[in-house]
């Protein structure tokens, strides 16, 4: 079957690429709904070093996707089913290490095409059944993560300690708060961020303060740095500053330049740094059963901008615009 790629071939320029497709040991899905990641966006502005650039154009966009399945020739799923397609190219298996840190890994819309396709076709193992394709669940990407991110934490976490700041009050850091919410109900969730009226939504957390400005003797027991660009400098350091001894940071901001951190502190207090970054299958499973859940969608919901359908060409470039101006997470119907 003859299908076709949207490719991003330089900074705000798309081009469509036909290809063929086999059924053969794989599954064919085709995207109904989408939501732009913040990488997805610097790739498309071109805000990555330019030699990054010339190594990964041309390449279509888009990791945070949902659709139905048009055939499987397997019988693993039937024609109709809702998935969310889950944007891993598993690299060499190795006992005790996780499929998205393994040798040889691959993620699509970064180091080959993403999900802006006619067609999608990828092996059984890469696809989850959702409740239905739509504009929240497209957002099973970005819950995986935060998936990923709090069994990561849970690996090293004493149970006799509840307090977890996170400190980040974009997408992120929103997600990850409602995922820990559902899952550790009894955690106390405090929210640090820099933009007051972003704060407001973190209404599932107990309490909320801005960067730079918490009350003296503030302290938490683990903490997730979810800020990210320049600001995961700051965040870091002031995690390392307010975390008791032996606690626990997880990384999860993305940042191209390298980063500053008062190493004798946290040599003193003992802490350990985690770095997670994506997810695996099993993230997916866990983050595909938390839809069942009214309060997470709830949730979710409130910091969806649902843009118009695309359509053609002029409507990616349409929805990669107004994501600029998204105080959140932009989704929309992939219509193509």
């Amino acid at each position: 079957m003859i299908t076709a790629s949207y490719q991003v071939t330089a900074p705000r320029t798309v081009a469509v690429k036909f290809h063929e497709i086999s059924a053969q040991n794989r599954v064919w899905v085709r995207p109904t709904h989408m939501s732009i990641c913040h990488a997805d966006q610097r790739y498309y502005q071109g805000k990555r070093p330019q030699a990054i650039l010339e190594k990964k154009f041309p390449m279509a966009l888009i990791h945070e996707a949902v659709g139905v399945v048009v055939r499987d020739d397997s019988g693993a799923f039937r024609a109709g089913t809702p998935v969310a397609m889950i944007p891993n190219i598993p690299g060499k298996p190795i006992a005790g290490i996780y499929e998205n840190y393994a040798p040889g890994f691959t993620f699509l819309s970064s180091g080959a095409d993403g999900f802006m396709r006619e067609i999608v076709d990828l092996p059984a193992r890469q696809l989850v059944q959702i409740p239905q394709a739509s504009p929240l669940t497209s957002q099973t990407e970005m819950t995986s993560v935060a998936c990923h991110a709090i069994s990561r934490w849970q690996a090293f976490a004493d149970t006799g300690r509840t307090t977890v700041g996170i400190w980040g009050d974009g997408s992120v850091g929103y997600i990850l708060a409602s995922v820990l919410r559902e899952l550790h109900p009894e955690l106390e969730i405090i929210a640090i961020g820099v933009n007051p009226p972003k704060l407001d939504y973190f209404s599932m957390a107990n309490a909320t303060y801005l960067a730079g400005n918490l009350p003296e003797n503030f302290s938490v027991d683990y903490a997730f740095e979810c800020a990210g660009g320049e600001g995961s400098v700051s965040a870091i350091n002031e995690i390392v500053e307010v975390i008791k001894p032996q606690g626990v940071l997880t990384l999860m901001g993305v940042t191209e330049n390298p980063v500053g951190i008062a190493t004798r502190t946290v040599l003193e207090k003992g802490l350990t740094l985690v770095g997670s970054s994506r997810s695996g299958r099993l993230d997916f499973e866990k983050a595909a059963s938390l839809w069942e859940k009214d309060s997470f969608c709830a949730r979710i919901s409130r910091i969806i901008f649902e843009d118009s359908p695309v359509r053609d060409v002029d409507g990616i470039h349409r929805v990669f615009g107004n994501d600029l101006s998204s105080t959140f997470k932009t989704a929309f119907s992939w219509e193509i």
